[in-house]
């Protein structure tokens, strides 16, 4: 485990060093202290579009836990009070007090936390704790533990809080800036379900993001029988695309329809002539497709003009085509059978010259090797 933060900090003698300053109108992002963290590519495990939820927290007197997991950044409003005090958009509890007059302050050990349900289970590989405009009130050291319980486990002392549930710390208690992004890189390749996020020993954090690689449970694809390959919720992953400029394309494999225009992949206009873009996916393991879906929804006037796909069966198979270039309506559900089935790993949607696409589906089945190969990593991913 890494992180940006110091991990020795000069807070051991300051307890205010990491502090931002007092906000002093204007832009509140204006000094927000970002970061630049490669793993952020990467599909977010607690993202509310694939099923995550914060399911329980010790203390939410301040803030509401839910807004932890909120896909918008946090906003500040200066004038915003209610009758607990300040409004913050994040996960924000009480002050901690010691036992008595003689002993204010909290035991070392005090902390604050809150439990969230991964969206997608899988192999975690950073995460990032946003404390934005939380400039004195966040916490002082952070922590994360992470566990993998099956099924839907309730947020009890009977079934996830169990005293036979496995909790494994993958963030060490941490030193953490205020109103800033503070990432933190994991190592290890197990499979979890549940992390739990803990506050030293309180105060405010504004959202969280948990970023990985989804591992599915073979044994369910195989009942579903015929799937989405590429999904996101089934283990497809984005890999690299030629731009990028407006929004993620791993958004197009998320689940359910485009609801807004950048809830898809959104490219800038291209001006070189005879070029386009383009966008590569790797399947869950190797699949047969029988048909392929291109959504276009939300996008009205800047909708890709034409696609066409291509796809390959290995890391180094040679690329072959399954849709050739073919023109796209906007704000449209294209479908799209195929005469034979297209075994492959990796597909690649190209778009003529520019433009969105909201959505991509790729129906089949995995194949006998595809399978074993998922079983393999579910098996070597397991705690």
């Amino acid at each position: 485990m890494t992180s940006d933060v110091n991990e020795n900090p000069a807070e051991d003698n300051d307890p205010h060093a990491n502090d931002a300053a007092p906000y002093g109108g204007g832009d509140p992002y204006a000094d927000y202290r970002a970061g630049d963290f490669p793993f952020t590519d990467l599909v977010d495990l607690a993202d509310r579009r694939l099923g995550a939820g914060v399911v329980a927290a010790n203390d939410e007197f301040f803030a509401e836990r839910e807004n932890l997991l909120n896909r918008e950044r946090a906003v500040f409003d200066p004038e915003r009070f209610g009758h607990k005090g300040k409004i913050m958009d994040g996960w924000e509890t009480r002050r901690r007090r010691g036992t008595d007059a003689a002993h204010p302050f909290p035991a070392p050990e005090d902390h604050d936390w809150a439990l969230v349900r991964l969206g997608a289970p899988g192999i975690i590989r950073g995460i990032v704790v946003d404390t934005a405009h939380f400039r004195g009130n966040y916490p002082q050291r952070v922590s994360v533990q992470a566990t993998s319980v099956e099924g839907s486990p309730s947020p009890s002392e009977s079934e996830l809080l169990a005293d036979d549930v496995k909790w494994e710390e993958i963030v060490p208690p941490t030193a953490v800036r205020g109103h800033a992004a503070n990432g933190f890189e994991i190592t290890g390749g197990r499979r979890y379900t549940h992390i739990r996020l803990c506050q030293h020993p309180d105060g405010g954090v504004a959202r969280l993001r948990v970023h990985g690689e989804v591992v599915p449970d073979p044994a369910w694809l195989a009942t579903l029988g015929t799937i989405d390959l590429i999904a996101v919720l089934n283990g497809g992953a984005y890999e690299d695309a030629s731009d990028r400029f407006y929004s993620s394309p791993t958004q197009i494999i998320l689940p359910g329809t485009s609801r807004k225009m950048d809830d898809g992949w959104e490219n800038r206009r291209r001006r070189v002539r005879d070029t386009n873009d383009w966008v590569r996916f790797r399947l869950v393991a190797q699949g047969a497709v029988r048909a392929v879906e291109i959504d276009t929804a939300c996008l009205k006037g800047n909708a890709a003009g034409w696609i066409a796909l291509q796809g390959r069966n290995g890391e180094t198979g040679e690329w072959f085509e399954i849709i050739p270039r073919t023109k796209l309506q906007p704000d449209t559900l294209h479908r799209f059978p195929l005469h034979a089935r297209a075994v492959v790993t990796h597909v690649r949607l190209d778009a003529f010259p520019d433009g969105g696409v909201a959505r991509m589906r790729l129906h089949g089945t995995l194949t006998e090797r595809g399978a074993a190969e998922l079983a393999d990593r579910y098996e070597e991913s397991g705690v």
